[in-house]
């Protein structure tokens, strides 16, 4: 029964008061929805409205954390009784970011720069409740070394999985593995774009109830 139930008067706790408040995951992408899903948490997907410029300068690990706090932030303030996930990733080739490659020969071009090098991939994450001022961000960086690949190789990824909406032009949860050497991460969901351990973790500190 709930506690605000007629009838009874116990006051409810706001670990409890909180565990009924809506999930959003603050973004569009199917890979972080497929990852969330997992959880097995009702959770509605909401498209942020950021602007994605990196700013003059910025590392690639605070670019980040900044867009992931901003899109929590923004569909929060829409959603205010919710609790907010927001998060991204960029690509760091010796502190370059390396975005969506959104066409093949940009996807030609950054993979060519990672042959044979290691890549940074920077995941940020987010959570924010703007009701009870909520908020918690982490970093959570995943140290890639991919083969050195030729052209051919290149130009046969491509085509067979067309990554253009990936970070660094690369779906290691697909045949991209095939492209590298090592993995090197403490949170193993963090590549594909949601790192699930520390999403748990900050669900649990907002107050949604979780094994």
């Amino acid at each position: 029964m709930d506690a605000n139930t007629p009838g009874n008067t116990a006051p409810s706790s706001p670990s409890a008061a909180l565990s009924t408040r809506p999930l959003i995951l603050g973004s569009t992408s199917v890979y972080r929805r497929e990852l969330l899903a997992r959880l097995r948490l009702p959770f509605q997907c909401v498209p942020p409205q950021v602007d994605e410029t990196p700013q003059p300068g910025e590392a690639p690990g605070a670019l980040a954390l900044r867009l992931a706090l901003a899109k929590a932030r923004a569909v929060a303030a829409l959603h205010p009784q919710a609790i907010v996930i927001g998060s991204d990733q960029v690509a760091d080739l010796h502190g370059q970011p390396l975005g969506k490659p959104g066409q093949h020969d940009r996807a030609v071009a950054q993979l060519r720069a990672m042959s044979g090098q290691t890549v940074v991939f920077q995941t940020a994450l987010a959570v924010v409740c703007a009701a009870t001022g909520f908020e918690q961000a982490d970093l959570a960086p995943v140290r890639v070394v991919f083969r050195t690949l030729g052209d051919a190789e290149i130009e046969r990824y491509l085509q067979a999985e067309r990554p253009y909406d990936c970070a660094g032009s690369a779906k290691s949860e697909g045949l991209g593995i095939a492209l590298l050497e090592r993995i090197d991460s403490d949170d193993p969901t963090a590549l594909v774009g949601l790192p699930l351990i520390r999403t748990a973790r900050m669900l649990r500190a907002a107050g949604l109830e979780l094994p």
